[in-house]
């Protein structure tokens, strides 16, 4: 059987980084039927649609999305791609796990969160007028419904993932309504998990708790806007946010992303670092059910780190983007070789 994946590659580095996770999936043994659509200003350029109406609808077809960088304009331009897949689809899940890749030198060694993030509301819901020239209004919206489908979110993976403790981050002795309401949805819910420990921190001390020890957290569950800051934040711990992968989700369709730049400065190089995309692409395979081609990827993208030969220039190497792909490629192939060569006692 073959999946079929909306493939959307982005800009700037995002063909070549989602070029290289799409020959090491393939490389792992599963057959993939890829609709590739642009979004974006190339997009706009061809079809006057930043979103084309072929690519939200192979989205609804295929139900599953991979896609690279997109790059979003600073105050003017047209409005985020990330942000308007997200509220069309639903998918109102951002999951971002932080985790270490070996021999990449942090601070932080052997950190293992996982950010939940609101992803439909918020601040970034894009309610914004002028009221009077000089003075504009933008609208935090914080509702019932989606405060508790994104605590119950959290609470059902740590059960799932035997995760043992959640945060929620909020801003509630500041913003009482909006943040308290978010903050009764989620005591609610963590009454339904016993076995969960469950507690809340105000952002601006999450922060600096973070930074001061980021050991003593397991699972963050947040609104939106304080998830885009703390996921970055956390990022850093783990070497930045070209090694770590994230994945929008709802009930009916899935997006996996890399959330760094499209850095146009080195598109076209053959030097970008893939390494946020190819994670994304395993988050992807777990996602589809394929546990086995997910762990033969990642145990060979770990033995590139370990190994060191093959790195991309960012993390102190000299390879390029598609000898770093190579290189995880070729691990795949050294180990399966192993795996099935004669056992002898």
């Amino acid at each position: 059987m073959a999946y079929k994946i909306t493939l959307i590659p982005g800009d700037g580095i995002g063909p070549e980084v989602t070029r290289a996770a799409v020959r090491i999936l393939e490389a792992a043994g599963v057959k993939f039927e890829w609709e590739t659509f642009e979004a974006g200003a190339d997009a706009y350029e061809k079809y006057h649609e930043y979103i084309p109406r072929e690519l939200s609808e192979s989205i609804e077809r295929t139900r599953v999305g991979l896609k690279g960088p997109v790059t979003t304009p600073i105050g003017g331009g047209f409005a985020s791609i990330n942000v308007e897949l997200r509220k069309r689809f639903e998918l109102y899940a951002n999951f971002r796990p932080i985790r270490n890749l070996p021999h990449i030198p942090t601070r932080y060694p052997d950190v293992d969160l996982i950010i939940v993030r609101e992803n439909t509301e918020g601040l970034y819901s894009g309610l914004e007028h002028e009221v009077v020239p000089g003075v504009v209004e933008s609208l935090k919206v914080i509702t019932e419904k989606a405060s508790t489908r994104i605590a119950r979110f959290a609470f059902e993976y740590a059960r799932k993932n035997q995760r043992k403790k959640i945060h929620a981050i909020h801003k509630a002795n500041i913003m009482k309504l909006s943040d308290g309401l978010f903050l009764r949805c989620a005591r609610n819910v963590a009454k339904e998990y016993p076995e969960i420990t469950y507690g809340e921190h105000i952002v601006d001390n999450t922060c600096m708790q973070l930074v001061m020890n980021p050991y003593q957290y397991d699972m963050l569950v947040m609104e939106n806007l304080y998830g885009d800051i703390i996921s970055d934040l956390c990022a850093a711990f783990v070497g930045g946010l070209g090694l770590v992968p994230s994945a929008n989700l709802g009930d009916r369709c899935a997006i996996f992303e890399a959330v760094h730049g499209s850095a146009p400065d080195i598109a076209g190089k053959n030097i970008a670092n893939p390494t946020a995309v190819i994670r994304c692409a395993l988050l992807m395979l777990r996602h589809i059910g394929e546990f086995d081609a997910a762990l033969k990827i990642r145990n060979a993208l770990e033995k590139v780190y370990r190994d060191r030969d093959k790195l991309t220039r960012d993390v102190g190497g000299k390879a390029e983007t598609s000898e770093f792909a190579d290189s995880i490629i070729e691990a795949m192939q050294v180990s399966s070789a192993v795996s099935h060569a004669p056992q002898f006692s």
